[in-house]
């Protein structure tokens, strides 16, 4: 039976959409990414809880908000094959029910079922990562900036409410924190009950026969270095600004959950607009440098000024937010059709989160070590280093070697 016949499409032939089909694809893909971030954020402002309900340490509650962030980078391979055989909207369906058992799964009470519940949890978030680039360049190659924008506003968007909302959520419910957590399925049913039309496509993703040379091609590292620095202060910073803020300066545990949730909110800003703009221009590396040298103001405020923190944390999420969507364009743009978009962001986003999962851990470490928290946010400033350097060549001009099939 001919790929027609079956409803299949191949890579190489990237298709647009238009019209009734266009706008609820694009809902679509924004209800998912709502999702895609709510269940790993909610955890952080619940942590000293849940630790005090084992009577886990320091280091073992910090696997709770690192291990879905590292299956985020171990499930990212996978993801390209699974929609090279059962299509990317199936694909994307699946790896929901993954993430909604994962949060379920956390209602139990019990240690290892709320560790195994953060390993499916990063699993189904970790292939919609993935696979929903893919499906950008396949239907929205035509409006990549402005589809990228909102994808990546609305990735932002659901970890800013996460951070704001889950104490007061806690709090209504009493402080049953398991409950609390699990409430954020709610969206993951909506997310699939809204998917539910996307089911009656099937579009395959072929594999290209370069996927290995993917892995040999400057430009695909340099997006994959520029993504994994990124997710790194990303994850890092929002690990640690809350406890930064309570040591020194005395703010309590709330207010420091809503500098956390107003410098998300400033990332969700930045995550909307950088794609759009960036996206018009045929060189990015302006747009990426400078947005990296106005985050590095905002950590000197930080460690220098003491005063409007908000201000300063929100400067900084400057970086990581626009890091985000640019990450997510240079992905579409450098590609040549949606099999290689799909290989790069497998290669960006399985990396890219290995190195995130490991910044909280680290910067934790060099605090630890110093005693000065002064000495472990400089450490993570630097980390827009290897980023810049990146940003050099993901952001120029210019593609991927072509593919081959």
């Amino acid at each position: 039976m001919s790929e027609a016949r079956a409803g299949t499409l191949p890579a190489r032939k990237d298709t647009a959409l238009g019209g009734r089909s266009a706008l609820v694809a694009a809902l679509g893909i924004m209800l998912v990414a709502a999702n895609l971030r709510p269940a790993v954020v909610s955890v952080s402002p619940l942590i000293d809880t849940i630790s005090d309900t084992f009577g886990f340490s320091s280091s073992t509650a910090g696997l709770l908000t690192t291990l879905p962030v590292l299956f985020f980078g171990i499930s990212s391979p996978l993801a390209p094959r699974l929609a090279h055989r059962y299509g990317i909207e199936r694909t994307i369906f699946g790896a929901l029910a993954v993430l909604l058992a994962g949060i379920l799964l956390r209602l139990v009470a019990s240690a290892t079922a709320l560790f195994a519940g953060s390993v499916l949890v990063g699993a189904g978030i970790g292939i919609c990562n993935v696979v929903l680039p893919a499906l950008i360049k396949r239907d929205f190659a035509h409006r990549s900036g402005l589809m990228t924008g909102l994808y990546s506003m609305t990735l932002s968007g659901g970890a800013a409410v996460a951070a704001g909302l889950t104490v007061p959520i806690a709090d209504a419910l009493h402080g049953q924190w398991r409950v609390t957590l699990a409430a954020w399925g709610l969206l993951v049913v909506a997310a699939m009950v809204q998917w539910l039309p996307q089911l009656r496509r099937r579009h395959t993703v072929e594999t290209s026969r370069r996927s290995a040379g993917t892995w040999r091609d400057r430009t695909a590292w340099a997006i994959t270095i520029y993504m994994g620095f990124q997710s790194f202060i990303f994850y890092t910073f929002g690990a640690w600004l809350p406890k930064f803020l309570v040591d020194e300066t005395g703010m309590s545990i709330g207010a420091a959950g809503g500098v956390l949730a107003a410098a998300q909110t400033a990332g969700l800003t930045c995550s909307l607009l950088a794609p759009i703009v960036a996206g018009r221009l045929a060189d990015q590396r302006g747009i990426a440098l400078g947005t990296l040298a106005f985050s590095m103001l905002g950590f000197v405020g930080l460690l220098t000024v003491h005063h409007a923190p908000v201000l300063w944390a929100c400067i900084v999420m400057v970086g990581p937010g626009c890091g985000i969507g640019l990450s997510l364009l240079f992905m579409v743009l450098r590609s040549n059709s949606t099999a290689q978009a799909g290989e790069v962001s497998g290669m960006a986003q399985s990396v890219g989160y290995g190195l995130a999962a490991v910044g909280p851990i680290l910067i934790g470490a060099v605090h630890d070590g110093t005693g000065s928290w002064t000495v472990a946010m400089i450490v993570l400033a630097c980390a827009a280093i290897p980023q810049g350097v990146a940003a050099l060549r993901a952001a120029g001009a210019g593609r991927m070697a072509p593919d081959l099939h």
